[in-house]
């Protein structure tokens, strides 16, 4: 358990000792006694925050909390109750929602009690446990994201050549995700930097005001292995699926005019080519990972760094940002999926939008066949 000298708690006696009292001048004045050791002396700059951004705050959480919560649990259910869903494919999309569905779970209900007192009002210990879990579960979707990634790979770029994912290697892959998540976000914990009240002083996460460089390093070495790597790797993975798919889609476009013929397909109802609804779900995937954990990855870099002045409201937008990919997820990893949709209409069909095609529905190619599944459930 981490714990902080008093020198905190001296800096803010002896501001109120010499005239700085009075009702809320800083946003430290509502952090409990037993919370101070945790606050670094850097928030004690800043003037409180306007009630009216605690309740936002605590409003747009419970939101996102609500939606995420029945979003992944439905996700959850459709892909365990459904015997056609359950491949080992899907066990990566079952495992990230998953992940997000406990992620809100531990964090929302924590933060809108929070911003209803305006600062941690759940103790030290629950501090830290928040923070932990916090990191825990957006480590765990991350590489779980990742992974779906690379199985996508797997089977659209290397095509029969792959070897197919088993529910023996899914189930290793799974363990290893959670391993690895456990490991960084335990670190904390014993002394590898640790986790602390946010500059709005209702939720806690990772301290990067810390100066010595041990505590530093966690955040350079976190980073690396949970931003910049699976970053990489999914930007690596869906590059050359759009390739292989534009390949693919050309060939069948010449095998086609070869033969004389408009298409090899016996339906054509969609307007937009397969390469590029598929760099469109590419886009998208990578676009929601950059916009959610990007600020709050800048936030950290920027405390580490000294480079900029951070504000607690920042800090604390950021880390709703990436809280909400939890909410972004079962749209991307389950919804693009044309069988979960087609189960969602049956058990819940008043949460589906239209009428789903029948699978039944064949091409004349089975290869191309195999790319449009796989392609639907790539993101």
């Amino acid at each position: 358990m981490s714990v902080m000298d008093t020198s905190n708690f001296v800096a803010w006696a002896a501001q109120h000792s010499a005239g700085a009292s009075g009702a809320n001048l800083t946003v430290i004045d509502k952090v409990l006694p037993d919370m101070l050791e945790m606050v670094d002396v850097y928030w004690y700059q800043f003037p409180p925050m306007n009630p009216l951004w605690h309740g936002i705050l605590g409003f747009v959480i419970g939101v996102l909390g609500f939606v995420s919560i029945i979003g992944n649990g439905v996700v959850i259910y459709i892909f365990s109750s459904t015997k056609s869903l359950r491949t080992p494919s899907n066990l990566l999309v079952v495992n990230l929602a998953i992940s997000d569905f406990f992620m809100m779970c531990f964090m929302s209900p924590a933060m809108v009690i929070n911003c209803y007192y305006e600062t941690w009002v759940l103790g030290p210990l629950f501090c830290e446990i928040y923070g932990m879990t916090g990191s825990l579960f957006g480590c765990g979707s991350i590489w779980t994201m990742t992974f779906i990634a690379l199985d996508r790979y797997n089977v659209i770029v290397k095509g029969l050549s792959a070897k197919p994912l088993t529910i023996k290697t899914a189930l290793l892959r799974i363990l290893i995700i959670w391993a690895m998540a456990l490991c960084w976000t335990l670190a904390p914990m014993f002394g590898w930097n640790r986790y602390v009240p946010e500059g709005n002083m209702s939720s806690c996460g990772i301290d990067f005001l810390t100066k010595d460089w041990f505590s530093r390093s966690y955040i350079l070495v976190y980073s690396l292995f949970v931003y910049f790597t699976p970053l990489s790797l999914i930007i690596y993975s869906y590059w050359f699926i759009v390739r292989a798919v534009a390949a693919h889609e050309k060939s069948m476009r010449e095998q086609a005019k070869k033969m004389n013929v408009a298409s090899l397909r016996t339906s054509e109802t969609q307007q937009t080519s397969a390469e590029c609804k598929l760099a469109k779900i590419a886009l998208m995937t990578i676009t929601l990972w950059f916009f959610a954990w990007t600020p709050y990855l800048v936030t950290n870099y920027a405390g580490i760094f000294e480079s900029k002045k951070i504000t607690p409201l920042a800090t604390i937008w950021c880390s709703l940002f990436a809280k909400a990919n939890a909410v972004y997820n079962p749209i991307v990893y389950g919804i693009s999926h044309p069988k979960y949709r087609q189960a969602l209409q049956k058990k819940f069909p008043s949460l589906v939008c239209g009428t789903e095609p029948d699978d039944s529905v064949s091409t004349t190619s089975g290869v191309t066949n195999i790319t449009n599944d796989d392609k639907s459930v790539m993101a």
